[in-house]
């Protein structure tokens, strides 16, 4: 086993994993692994620059993680970085606050890069599952993108098209500075249109309709699972391979799109980071499931960061350490 560690750094959210990893067995072991919501993305839509409040909120992440990393003594690190700072005019700013904390250079992967991560680390254990069919199509909602990709074993085919809940809700719902609230029948229309539109593009490079399994990545989809579950806080454990209904996920967008901000921060297992733009989330990831065909997503809790770890993991032993 080799102990790694890997930072996704995305449009809303930096998360770190650091693991015991076997590339031979595929066999993963979470030591660490943990989520600080610091919108690096605020604004990026609109200025193309990234704000230095934001930075400021995912430097201060990156030195708790450093401390981390280091009191577990993982052997090597890869710090990927996804939508926001691939947008951005500034990122040499952010480039160098990170290897000046964490000593390794952000790598700011395309889309079709952490499609691929994001295929392996949420696959990698369903292989062999008798109830689940191939070929699956693994959707990774994020904050700035979405990623779509289709694949057996290995990735058939992929593609990143910019909707995600933090860019359909600046895009959308914000009016004078505030998430409107709830939003107008008008701006809820806007956003289908702009997720539809990302879903002819995707279309034209991924055969969506030809999965037999659709497996739901990332924040978005993990609070719908823990709402259609009620679960009376986040639980990891429960989200983790659970289903969730078109029905259902079409009941809660519905409930989402409708409520206030108090009442979605009311929900037990909502994070306080996620109740601005989860209805935009809800909204992108039941389009994909109407316009497949799912009857079902499965969620996964195991995604880029786990496809990461695995790379690092396959590269150490390549290297002979």
């Amino acid at each position: 086993m080799t102990r790694v560690a890997a930072i996704d750094c995305g449009t809303n959210s930096i998360r770190l994993l650091v693991a015991d990893v076997d590339p031979a067995t595929g066999e993963l072991v979470d030591l660490d692994r943990r989520m600080t919501i610091v919108r690096l993305g605020q604004g990026v839509d609109r200025t193309g620059r990234l704000a230095p409040e934001a930075l400021e909120r995912t430097f201060a992440a990156c030195r708790d993680y450093a401390e981390i990393i280091k009191e577990h003594g993982a052997e090597r690190l890869r710090f990927v970085a996804t939508s926001a700072s691939r947008d951005a005019e500034n990122r040499d700013e952010f480039v160098r606050g990170v290897m000046d904390i964490l000593g390794v250079e952000p790598e700011v992967v395309t889309g079709d890069q952490e499609a691929e991560f994001s295929f392996t680390g949420a696959t990698r254990e369903l292989t062999g599952r008798a109830d689940l069919h191939r070929p699956y199509l693994v959707v990774d909602i994020g904050g700035g993108s979405t990623e779509f990709v289709v694949g057996e074993e290995h990735v058939r085919a992929a593609r990143s098209v910019d909707v995600g809940c933090v860019r359909m809700t600046e895009r959308h719902l914000v009016r004078d500075g505030a998430v409107s609230d709830p939003p107008s029948a008008e701006q809820v229309a806007a956003i289908r249109a702009d997720i539809e539109a990302a879903l002819d593009l995707a279309e034209e490079t991924v055969p969506l309709r030809e999965a037999k399994t659709l497996v739901g990545l990332a924040g978005s989809v993990t609070t719908v699972s823990a709402i259609a579950q009620d679960l009376p806080e986040y639980d990891s454990a429960r989200i983790h391979h659970s289903r969730v209904t078109l029905d259902r996920v079409r009941e809660i967008t519905d409930r989402l799109v409708r409520s206030t901000h108090a009442e979605r921060a009311a929900v037990p297992s909502m994070h306080p980071g996620r109740v601005d733009v989860i209805a935009a989330g809800a909204l992108v990831l039941l389009a994909i499931m109407e316009r497949t065909g799912a009857e079902e997503v499965v969620v996964s809790e195991h995604d880029i960061l786990d496809g990461i770890a695995f790379k690092v993991a396959e590269e150490a032993a390549g290297n002979g350490h």
